[in-house]
């Protein structure tokens, strides 16, 4: 059978996803491991004090935190949140995430 590859993801491969983005000083880094018309998903690393200024999506985003403390803003709502947790920022909402100290997400967007 031919391993086949959504971006930057194997099939039936095992991934721990926390390993698979690295922190840089003073960066975000990312790796988008699928994207199509009706998904995004995407890796990130952020640095402490680095944040995504407040924007809105198309679609319905859900984040959850794999490692460390970020705030997370929706609206004019703030919530904390920590390695395990997640939450879904609603389409053409505006929201924000900023690293209260260093921290890794999974990003996924449905269109």
């Amino acid at each position: 059978m031919d391993k086949k590859i959504l971006k930057n993801i194997d099939f039936a491969a095992v991934l721990n996803l926390k390993e698979q983005v690295n922190y840089q000083t003073g960066q975000i880094v990312s790796k988008t491991l699928i994207q199509n018309q009706n998904v995004s998903l995407t890796l990130f690393a952020f640095d402490k004090g680095e944040e995504i200024s407040s924007h809105t999506s198309n679609g319905d985003a859900m984040i959850t935190v794999t490692d460390g403390t970020s705030e997370i803003t929706i609206g004019d709502q703030v919530y904390s949140l920590s390695e395990g947790q997640t939450i879904v920022m609603p389409a053409q909402i505006p929201h924000a995430v900023y690293a209260r100290e260093a921290f890794k997400m999974t990003l996924t967007v449905v269109f």
